[in-house]
């Protein structure tokens, strides 16, 4: 899996919301219409209640977005533990930790980055270890024709693909109707014959 920053420059950091020692990595084609988020440079922690205010400032969708995350990882936190302590409920996971500084998680609004900078032999991000997924095929469609993603895809439907080899795959969007509880459940059980 080639996974270059951008067509013409490399980059070495993520940009997006969440921890930079991410180990679980979620890339979506919309960034928070919000001025605080529109001219980020890098990964950025967010502090506790910071969920909630871009929920509120940004709309329903993204308070989906953010509901759907926390479900994913409060379920997969069973078979791929994440949570750095028990929570009773998922909405708990979402306020106190999702997103936050060592989560290990992260919501990337960037393309996937380069494993490595061959001009300076530095690693950027050991991807190996990160569980790669991206929201909705329509933009893993556009990575890959764009030239930021190119993956051995194996696709199971119109919605779901993975790529084992990278621990990439491709989910519907995070929205309640496209990655359903349901939907959900099957993701789930695609990691889990990964790992």
């Amino acid at each position: 899996m080639h996974l270059p920053g951008s067509k013409n420059s490399t980059r070495l950091t993520a940009i997006g919301l969440g921890c930079p020692n991410y180990s679980i990595a979620v890339y979506i084609a919309n960034t928070p219409p919000h001025q605080s988020y529109s001219s980020l440079n890098s990964l950025v922690p967010l502090s506790s209640g910071e969920i909630r205010a871009i929920g509120e400032d940004c709309g329903n969708g993204w308070r989906k977005v953010f509901n759907v995350y926390a479900k994913l990882l409060f379920q997969l936190n069973a078979i791929r533990p994440i949570a750095t302590t028990s929570f009773a409920a998922w909405q708990d996971y979402r306020d106190r930790e999702l997103l936050q500084l060592d989560s290990k998680t992260a919501l990337i609004f960037s393309p996937p980055l380069q494993v490595s900078d061959t001009a300076n032999k530095t690693v950027a991000h050991n991807t190996k270890s990160i569980l790669h997924i991206i929201c909705g095929k329509r933009y893993a469609q556009e990575l890959i024709s764009d030239g930021y993603l190119s993956t051995n895809l194996k696709w199971f439907d119109s919605e779901f693909a993975v790529d084992n080899r990278n621990n990439l795959f491709v989910c519907p969007y995070f929205d309640y109707r496209q990655l359903s509880n349901v939907k959900i459940e099957r993701l789930i059980k695609l990691i889990r014959r990964l790992n």
